[in-house]
């Protein structure tokens, strides 16, 4: 009976199937297949064959070619984008997760008032990303709210009069910006795994006379292990593919910051993508990029799930 009712199993899976297919298998293995075409063009599909070249010219293993449009900012992945990327992720996550954890078990033990603080947490959420950059820029512009609490004069987005921006200045901001941004959906997800421990472990601790520190260490963070796993994995993944704070806050160029070290930004890896995208013969090192972002996410993602069979308790 089960193998005679397989074909409905398959027909009922069938519309998710060819989706999938056609808007995630196709468009990687798309890319993919463009990141190792020779002087690819976009608009009139032609290129002089296959080549590895991509991917070196991005990684700044083999100069790049002096004939390729647009050939400036391809040294940007290696010496701006990943750099970036790599300082955001490991600043933001950890962090976040933190918060996320210390917030979601104090909203836990409130009695009055649960939901309007829950709500509360949540409202960035669901605000628009854009409009909520905008706000963080007028937070953080040279005579901003920060500037005038602190009364400092730190140029966090932009050059004043006669003085260059602060790059770790501008990347304080961005990191504020998206931990604020994302603390929002980690409380939503630890306070469910908070609210399906039941009570009896913590009668039991109590019982023995352990403090609350030592409640939270031995109790609630090894039960909620298996969302503090999830949280950390989609979290490593936004910020790996983080791009839309950026715009939010400094434009689509990026911001410019010429400091001590040379001419930077605060462009991420998934800026850089977008930005060889732009034009019709760089497409091919959009892609290198693309996938070498994929190669990255997959190594991080791995590493943490081989370490969570230690630590997560089901």
């Amino acid at each position: 009976m089960e193998s005679k009712n397989n074909w409905k199993a398959w027909l009922y899976l069938a519309p998710v199937i060819i989706l999938t297919a056609v808007f995630t298998f196709y468009p990687i293995i798309n890319t993919v297949g463009i990141s190792f075409l020779k002087n690819y063009n976009s608009l009139q599909h032609t290129y002089d064959g296959f080549t590895f070249d991509n991917y070196l010219e991005i990684l700044m293993i083999k100069p790049f070619r002096s004939t390729v449009v647009g050939d400036v900012f391809i040294t940007d992945f290696i010496q701006v984008a990943l750099p970036n990327t790599l300082l955001i992720t490991f600043i933001t996550v950890p962090i976040s997760i933190f918060l996320a954890l210390a917030i979601a078990i104090a909203l836990n033990s409130i009695k009055i008032l649960k939901k309007l603080f829950q709500t509360i947490f949540f409202m960035p959420y669901v605000t628009n990303a854009i409009a909520i950059g905008m706000v963080f820029s007028v937070i953080f512009d040279n005579n901003g709210i920060v500037n005038y609490i602190f009364n400092t004069d730190v140029h966090w987005l932009y050059a004043g009069s006669g003085a260059n921006p602060n790059y770790w200045a501008a990347l304080f901001a961005l990191s504020v910006y998206i931990i604020w941004h994302s603390l929002p959906y980690k409380i939503l997800i630890f306070l469910g795994g908070l609210q399906n421990i039941d009570n009896q472990y913590y009668d039991a601790a109590k019982i023995d006379g352990s403090s609350m520190m030592k409640i939270i260490r031995r109790v609630t963070i090894p039960l909620l292990s298996p969302q503090i796993l999830y949280v950390m994995i989609t979290s490593f993944i936004g910020a790996f593919k983080e791009y839309t704070s950026v715009v939010a806050i400094f434009g689509v160029g990026g911001g410019s910051f010429d400091g001590t070290t040379g001419p930077t930004s605060m462009k991420t890896v998934a800026f850089y993508i977008y930005d060889q995208m732009s034009s019709t013969t760089t497409l091919q090192y959009a892609a290198a990029a693309a996938v070498i972002l994929l190669i990255i996410i997959l190594i991080f993602t791995a590493v943490q799930k081989v370490v969570a069979k230690r630590r997560v308790h089901y």
